[in-house]
């Protein structure tokens, strides 16, 4: 059988027609060879999703959007993507716009619901919920950094502009002066220090002296320490005690008039008794001393001694 040339100019062009809607339907993630179930959510803001974004449920690919069109003149926006797979969910899982980039990017995610009696069909419109991007992220840190570099700089403006106007001419010349007052107090800083340090090189063997002297009055004092604390402190004090305790038994007989030293100290009688023992006393060696021939008798030829006579008034010490 033979085909005419027009037969197979018509041939070929329905062949290509063919191949065309289905290369532009490849191109687009489209496989006409598969039923796809077609589902709906509705946005106010897409935030970059387009037509042939991926659809994924728990991130495995599953489709991909296929249109994007304004549902009224308010400007919202109803988003119609197909699910290839034949994983089953339920009519209330929720298509979520999620990730994106600096360019864009966005993706569709199904957050799948499992009510058994609401199973998702092909047509259905599921609620619709948009996460927070990488730009939104970046713009709720940045925008109160940027705030507060705002505020820093107004600070640092009028920090500068304070320090030029207390920065004047005369200000500075005292500045420039203090610094070579300062340059001239370090140098005399150094001049003494050297000089310090020629009088410690001069007398590095007399510190050396001082410092093992030092060292031998530490170790006498720590054998001195050994010494008291070998010493028995306690025994010590209660011999203390017991002395003063005597002591106070002496001054309570004493003051108690017991025994000879009592009564001499206490007795008025006594006292008196030994003041004029003490007085006659003093009479008889004044009359010795001026009449020594009335108790010393020493004669050549024998002669009696006269008589006593006893000393006139005056003669006595009063």
């Amino acid at each position: 059988m033979k085909f005419t040339r027009e037969v197979k100019t018509a041939l070929l062009a329905i062949i290509a027609i063919v191949l065309l809607i289905f290369g532009y339907s490849f191109l687009e993630g489209k496989n006409l060879l598969e039923s796809n179930r077609t589902f709906h959510a509705v946005y106010n803001d897409v935030e970059g999703l387009s037509p042939s974004s991926t659809v994924t449920i728990n991130g495995l690919k599953v489709g991909q959007v296929t249109e994007i069109n304004f549902l009224d003149k308010k400007g919202t926006l109803v988003v119609t993507f197909t699910v290839e797979s034949d994983f089953e969910f339920s009519k209330n899982s929720t298509a979520q716009i999620y990730g994106g980039n600096i360019i864009g990017g966005k993706s569709l995610a199904i957050l799948p619901d499992y009510e058994i009696n609401q199973m998702a069909k092909s047509g259905d419109t599921l609620p619709s919920d948009t996460e927070e991007g990488i730009m939104e992220l970046v713009n709720e840190r940045l925008t109160p950094l940027q705030e507060k570099v705002e505020n820093t700089i107004v600070s640092a403006d009028s920090l500068l502009t304070a320090v030029n106007k207390v920065l004047n001419d005369s200000t500075r010349y005292a500045i420039q002066h203090t610094f070579k007052d300062l340059n001239a107090t370090v140098a005399s800083f150094k001049v003494t220090a050297n000089t310090l340090e020629g009088i410690v090189g001069r007398n590095s063997g007399k510190l050396d002296r001082t410092f093992t002297n030092i060292d031998e009055m530490t170790t006498n004092f720590n054998q001195f320490s050994d010494t008291l604390s070998r010493m028995n402190i306690g025994k010590i004090t209660n011999d203390l005690e017991k002395v003063v305790a005597d002591f106070e038994s002496v001054s309570n007989k004493l003051n108690n008039k017991e025994g000879t030293a009592g009564k001499l100290i206490n007795d008025d009688a006594l006292y008196n008794n030994l003041e004029n023992a003490t007085m006659q006393m003093e009479q008889l060696l004044q009359d010795i001393k001026l009449n020594p021939k009335r108790y010393v008798h020493f004669s050549v030829f024998g002669k009696n001694p006269g008589p006593y006579q006893e000393p006139k008034e005056k003669d006595s010490v009063k």
